[in-house]
């Protein structure tokens, strides 16, 4: 292996912070993960601070060195000569001009801001905003919460000089000294054109805000700068290793499923999910839908985000599947599994809106909340239980069904596919195979490494060769492939047309 040198990459996500060591062959090598990042969710907000990140980070950082250490031959940290991230988006990171914090990140499903958002658009014209953002004006959008920081936290925003939007970015601020964001994450921060890639500066004057505090924006396979002594000391990585901007998560994971043409669909089941497709443009026309930038200036993500996907999962588990642990059963999810099992499809009948947290989709809705239907004597909990994996299922169907593409392929990413049932679940519902990525947890960030090696073999800061791209990212398509059981389409077919009626008739209840 004399040679041989690696890309470190890291997934930030909103409960821990992942790694992953890439050869130049795009094998992985070696990973490692920790973190359990804490969330406060008092007062209904969703907040997080970026020092949990930092530590994370640097713990995982020097674990992956020394896993590495010990497991690849002659191996020396000087031999990692790129770091890459992907992380949770549509966060605003406030800092000063010292590049502290001014307090907690507020996060991607925080949706305080809506009345500021109303004044916004009220101000820009909603289908103004819609054309040159690509995605409607809410209260979860970053540069919308800047303006419910200047009118609730006056002291705080005082001091802002300097606004980042990827959980990634605040640590590659840490390593180099510099302020960026990719252009894949910079799109749901509410002020990038999605066609130039450029901030609109007629956006932020609306808003009140000013553009110098907004980072610059890069293609994810830029290097934006390298690794300061101080970070390196920290770390364990060469200083001098080389940065690059890298790409929020829903891009990562989008490319992680080989997603680069309409058909072809990423559904990830994070703590939060989303679906996502490729196209050449904006589909703007439709409520729910969120658009990002990707891999060039004719290449979107459309995206149905989910508040509510894996954190249905820990909830049921929690609820239905707690209590004490049997004899060989101490995994929450093999217990959930045992309780899957014990419901038929259509859980009797008993159908589940899961909106544990509010939701973004068919609606922005931040104070809607979950509800059961169906229930009777002859309910169990582990009707309870399927039916809420059902819920989010046909959440799942309805997102497709607005995207409105045949489907042509389906991955699975995140760690809501641990759950067999789930995935199988996902497969009659959707009426349509379904693939399980193996090491889908870490596919994003090896995806991510893998787009970095491509971009040093053109050697060149412009877009990589996507062709050689695609074929790397299809050779990484292994795991199992859940088929629909079609004697189950009609029972699902009915309990969606049920689902879908349920979130109008519970919204008039408030």
């Amino acid at each position: 292996m004399t040679g041989m040198t690696y890309t470190a990459a890291f997934d930030v996500g909103t409960t821990q912070v992942k790694a992953v060591l890439v050869d130049d062959h795009g094998s992985a090598r070696v990973c490692a993960s920790g973190g359990l990042l804490p969330i406060d969710t008092g007062d209904g907000r969703i907040e997080q601070n970026p020092e949990d990140w930092l530590q994370a980070f640097i713990e995982v950082s020097r674990d992956l060195l020394a896993r590495a250490g010990r497991s690849i031959e002659h191996f020396k940290s000087d031999q990692v000569t790129g770091i890459v991230m992907s992380g949770q988006m549509q966060d605003l990171i406030a800092m000063d001009a010292q590049g502290q914090p001014v307090g907690p990140a507020i996060l991607y499903a925080d949706g305080r801001a809506e009345e500021e958002s109303a004044e916004l658009v009220e101000a820009y014209g909603a289908g103004s905003f819609r054309a040159r953002v690509g995605n409607p004006c809410d209260g979860s959008l970053p540069v919308a919460k800047l303006m419910w920081m200047s009118r609730h936290q006056p002291d705080r925003y005082a001091q802002v000089r300097h606004v980042l939007i990827d959980a990634k970015d605040y640590l590659i601020w840490w390593l180099t000294g510099v302020y960026c964001g990719d252009m894949t994450a910079c799109s749901t921060a509410g002020a990038m054109d999605l066609r130039s890639r450029t901030w609109r500066r007629d956006i932020l004057d609306a808003a009140g805000v000013d553009a110098a505090i907004f980072p610059e924006l890069h293609w994810p396979w830029e290097s934006v700068g390298t690794s300061t002594p101080g970070a390196s000391a920290a770390t364990g990585f060469a200083p001098g290793t080389t940065v690059y901007a890298g790409m929020g998560d829903a891009g990562a994971s989008t490319l992680a499923g080989g997603v680069f043409h309409p058909g072809q669909f990423n559904i990830n089941l994070g703590t939060s999910g989303w679906i996502a497709t490729v196209t050449d443009r904006a589909v703007a026309d439709r409520p729910g839908m969120v658009n990002l930038a990707y891999l060039g200036t004719d290449s979107i993500v459309n995206t149905v985000p989910f508040l509510n996907a894996g954190n249905v999962h820990a909830w049921a588990a929690g609820v239905f599947a707690g209590g004490g642990p049997t004899e060989g059963d101490g995994d929450p999810y093999r217990r959930m599994g045992h309780l899957l099992e014990s419901s038929p499809a259509g859980a009797r009948d008993v159908v589940c809106l899961p909106y544990l947290v509010g939701e973004r989709f068919p609606m922005m809705n931040p104070s809607i909340r979950g509800a059961y239907v169906g229930i009777s004597s002859e309910t169990e909990a582990c009707d309870l239980a399927r039916a809420a994996l059902e819920g989010v299922s046909y959440s799942i169907r309805q997102g497709l069904d607005l995207l409105g593409t045949p489907i042509e392929r389906v991955t699975l990413i995140g760690g809501g596919t641990r759950e067999p049932q789930w995935c199988q679940m996902l497969a009659d519902i959707l009426d349509a195979p379904v693939q399980v990525l193996d090491d889908a947890h870490l596919m994003p960030a090896v995806a991510l490494a893998e787009l970095v090696s491509v971009g040093k073999r053109t050697g060149s800061s412009s877009r990589p060769d996507l062709q050689a791209l695609e074929k790397l990212m299809e050779a990484n398509l292994v795991g199992q492939v859940y088929s629909p059981d079609h004697a189950n389409r009609h029972v699902y077919d009915a309990g969606y047309n049920r689902f879908r009626r349920l979130y109008p008739a519970l919204d008039s209840l408030r």
